[in-house]
């Protein structure tokens, strides 16, 4: 686990206060200052519950460091949190007004590029900077992501060309997977991003499928599990959030959730017995974040899809796998979803299931509906304070774990990385065709 500093910072403030009863602690620890921060309104009026104030002898470091993020999350405004709850997409590959509106005003707490946002490494840096400086004075950083996978799903520039998950698969070499890992870490990192859609961990166990197939590593529990563990795990190491997906398995459809709603029959048996083993193995190596599909799985909820279903997000992901990291959905702005709920609808509907980020890709209008929706279903009791704060204390782990920062990124040179990228192709591709 990285050093968080500024959490720490925020952690040690704290516990000197509570102790002492002073106006003003001591020589605050060595490391960046804890980011100033001033609610824009009266702070929220359902606190998280932090740790018992009396003294402790001794607190360890992870003690001071949870009760610096309870506090974090206490001095929040609702609509603050709300905002936290949220990756929204942009338009074009320049910042606009309407960009610096949802961070500066909406509080959004990440971003999601498309490739038609990524027009080259300078101007990917350069907006993604400028997200950042308008991010200014947030209680935590921005998450800036991306799917970036090798293969076909590949959307920063500059780079060379990955092998797809397939490719990697059939080398069956854990270590090529690993190097790939690194290299799409390194990738997102030299953009100055911090969060990828990766690995994908669906058994591609249908023929028919029009949306996973070379994505996944293989058709057998044992290939995606293997490599996708190697993936995730290497990417971690290079500083940048993997994001399995798509929970509970996309494998063994023949829709495109892009499209309409993909339908499942398999019961909760079927689904332990192949499509969770490799969720439920990255969930036992530390997994950090997972995305949740749309699909109907009618022997489990016949009324909501997996992203949407209290059913499948918490019965399933939560209590039976042991899940406590962050919880996204795949875009809600996809068939699956708006071909059937209006968005506002939706994303209430996830948030009751358990999802902690809801990602909402495509129009500025949609996240207004969003951040309305949920907002509103607080003041009707439909939601509760305590539960959003349950998410954003999650998510501010989440960015505290990898020492998120809102620094300016440099515009990186891509050529290290593309001989790289040849040097690990040449290499196993090679192997693979002498054997």
């Amino acid at each position: 686990m990285k050093k968080r500093t500024w959490l720490i910072c925020a952690a040690s403030l704290i516990m000197i206060l509570l102790l002492s009863g002073c106006a003003q602690a001591g020589q605050a620890p060595s490391g960046p200052p804890t980011p100033s921060y001033e609610p824009s309104s009266e702070p929220s009026s359902s606190p998280v519950p932090e740790p018992s104030s009396e003294p402790v002898p001794g607190p360890s470091a992870e003690a001071e460091e949870e009760e610096g993020l309870a506090g974090i999350v206490n001095r929040m405004t609702l609509d603050e949190k709300i905002g936290q709850m949220i990756i929204a997409g942009v338009d074009g590959t320049v910042p606009s007004a309407r960009d610096e509106r949802m961070i500066k005003q909406q509080h959004v707490g990440g971003i999601i590029f498309y490739k038609n946002n990524l027009s080259d490494p300078a101007s990917v840096v350069s907006f993604g900077n400028r997200l950042k400086q308008w991010n200014e004075g947030h209680p935590v950083p921005l998450l800036l992501s991306v799917d970036q996978e090798g293969g076909r799903v590949s959307r920063l520039p500059g780079f060379d060309q990955l092998p797809t998950a397939q490719e990697v698969g059939r080398w069956g070499r854990p270590e090529a997977a690993g190097e790939l890992g690194r290299i799409l870490g390194e990738e997102v990192g030299a953009m100055g991003l911090n969060m990828n859609f990766a690995p994908v961990l669906d058994i591609n166990n249908n023929p028919k499928n029009p949306v996973i197939g070379d994505r996944s590593f293989g058709s057998d529990a044992e290939t995606v599990t293997g490599m996708g563990l190697e993936v995730m795990k290497k990417m971690a190491e290079t500083g940048i959030i993997p994001v399995v997906k798509h929970f509970p398995g996309h494998g063994d459809t023949e829709t495109d959730s892009h499209l309409d709603l993909p339908v499942i029959r398999k019961s909760e048996q079927d689904l332990a017995g192949l499509e969770w083993k490799p969720f439920a193995e990255a969930i036992r190596e530390g997994a950090d974040a997972v995305m949740v599909a749309h699909i109907l799985f009618p022997e489990i909820d016949g009324q909501n899809p997996s992203s949407l279903s209290e059913k499948v997000v918490t019965g399933q992901l939560r209590d039976k796998l042991g899940f406590d990291g962050v919880i996204l959905t795949d875009d809600l702005t996809m068939g699956a979803i708006v071909n059937r709920y209006g968005i506002g609808e939706a994303a209430v509907l996830s948030v009751q299931a358990g999802t902690d980020i809801l990602l909402v890709a495509h129009e500025y209008a949609n996240v207004d509906a969003v951040i309305a929706a949920i907002k509103q279903s607080v003041a009707d009791g439909k939601l509760t304070e305590d539960r959003i704060n349950e998410s954003v204390l999650r998510i501010v782990r989440l960015k505290a774990k990898y020492n998120l920062e809102d620094k300016p990124a440099e515009t990186p040179d891509v050529s290290v990385l593309n001989g790289q990228i040849r040097t690990m192709t040449n290499q196993f591709s090679t192997k693979t065709a002498k054997e």
